[in-house]
């Protein structure tokens, strides 16, 4: 990834401008104006999103037998959040200006007595606690949040998944949900935003093998990178220094990101020793005790949790994926996805959308192909060039034509189709028959 800061800031442009164009991302509430820190996910961006927490699940839940999934309801009892710590201390240093009176996190400024707005005068930092604060039912007092992290929903289950299924530590429980930050700026696209969502592992431990399970996952955040398309070379761990920690952990490694506007967090792994479900246990007055079957000595399991960001994982992907080069003397803009993670798996063509025999066996393998792979495109707009052009830059890995010869002109070439690869835009003949397959097996070879 160029280092050059103007190719960067071009680079990010060029992706927010394709998202919103293609349909990958718009502005939340755009017709109103908009709303700062969200974003909504238009009908190729649903489908790449589906399809990375797809591969999550399967990797981290449906792939292993030491894994629970659970989805865990957004309110919770506003106990859970005063056991954890976050209603007393989840919150940023806000600082606001004297004159134009906008408000900015006191650790994101350069010049922390500048506005960097009007260049007025900042006031003394105060904590802003970034939880959304709500009232549950008609009366008045009934507080209650909307979750911050997803990890308390699965502490607070902890008790619930022993019982019902007696699982042997070690052992995960994994979620995949909506978490919400009243972020002071949120910013960088959909990098900082205040309604997220996230993907998190609480894997269950005793206390003298953590280490081994905090490597094993650290050698799994690395295989899920390569599973969705984000290149090593581009994902760098930082060792989370004692003073820079969360009170809670005793061990954290970031794994950051090239992002166009600078290198930043995209997943964190921490070792959460057995603050959570110790807190917990006071809190609620409910013992959270892991009881051997073997010795039945009863223990509170530590935690290691690896955490994933599904909007930065997205935004991720498409930065390693977006690619410029010249084919036919012109410039393309393509998106090489990995076909797992496209949104679109190939796409359906008649040569010409005028002659109704071509159109009729177009539709024919269109239907036939979509009912084993459903994310398939049909499209007859424009001529074959702009369709590819239009394929490329959704990152559609493979486009099929259905010419004259599919219909038997060439008699040896009867019921055969033209694949073209994206990335190459090199063309083979195939019959139609082959397709599923040839198109299955390449997604599955992927994951």
């Amino acid at each position: 990834m160029t280092e050059d800061p103007k190719e960067k800031s071009s680079l990010m442009e060029k992706i927010i401008s394709l998202s919103k164009r293609r349909g990958f991302v718009y502005q939340g509430s755009e017709i109103y104006g908009g709303l700062a820190g969200t974003w909504d996910y238009g009908p190729l961006g649903v489908e790449l999103k589906n399809n990375i927490k797809n591969i999550w699940w399967k990797m981290f839940v449906q792939g292993r037998d030491d894994m629970y999934g659970l989805d865990a309801a957004i309110l919770m009892n506003s106990r859970v959040w005063e056991a954890s710590g976050h209603v007393s201390g989840f919150s940023d240093p806000l600082v606001e200006c004297e004159k134009c009176k906008k408000r900015f996190r006191e650790d994101h400024l350069e010049d922390k007595a500048k506005c960097p707005e009007c260049g007025g005068k900042l006031g003394e930092a105060r904590q802003f606690n970034m939880m959304f604060q709500t009232q549950i039912g008609a009366m008045e007092g009934s507080i209650s949040y909307l979750r911050p992290e997803t990890a308390g929903g699965i502490f607070v289950n902890f008790k619930n998944v022993v019982d019902s299924f007696h699982p042997k530590l070690p052992f995960g429980i994994g979620q995949i949900g909506k978490a919400f930050r009243n972020e002071i700026a949120p910013r960088d696209f959909i990098f900082r935003v205040r309604e997220l969502e996230q993907m998190e592992v609480e894997y269950f431990v005793r206390p003298t093998e953590w280490e081994s399970s905090f490597e094993m996952w650290r050698s799994q955040v690395h295989a899920f990178n390569a599973a969705v398309g984000i290149p090593s070379e581009n994902v760098h761990e930082l060792e989370v220094g004692d003073g820079d920690r969360a009170h809670y952990s005793k061990r954290t490694i970031d794994f950051e990101f090239d992002f166009p506007f600078g290198r930043k967090e995209l997943y964190g792994l921490a070792y959460r020793t057995d603050f959570d479900l110790k807190a917990h246990e006071v809190g609620s007055g409910t013992e959270l005790k892991y009881q051997d079957p073997e010795t039945n000595e009863k223990f509170v399991p530590h935690v290691i949790e690896p955490s994933f960001g599904v909007d930065r994982t997205f935004l991720a992907v498409l930065a390693s994926a977006y690619a410029e080069d010249e084919q036919n003397g012109e410039v393309r803009t393509y998106l090489k996805f990995k076909p797992a993670v496209a949104p679109v798996k190939a796409a359906v063509f008649p040569l010409l959308k005028n002659k109704p025999e071509l159109v009729a066996k177009a539709r024919e393998i269109y239907i036939a192909l979509k009912k084993d792979i459903p994310q398939i495109m049909w499209d007859d707009n424009g001529n074959v060039g702009k369709r590819y052009r239009r394929q490329d830059e959704i990152g559609t890995p493979w486009c099929v034509t259905i010419d004259f010869d599919t219909l038997g002109e060439n008699p040896a070439l009867l019921d055969t189709v033209t694949v073209r690869d994206r990335d190459s835009g090199e063309q083979i003949r195939m019959p139609v028959g082959e397709l599923s397959s040839f198109i299955s097996s390449k997604i599955k070879e992927e994951i």
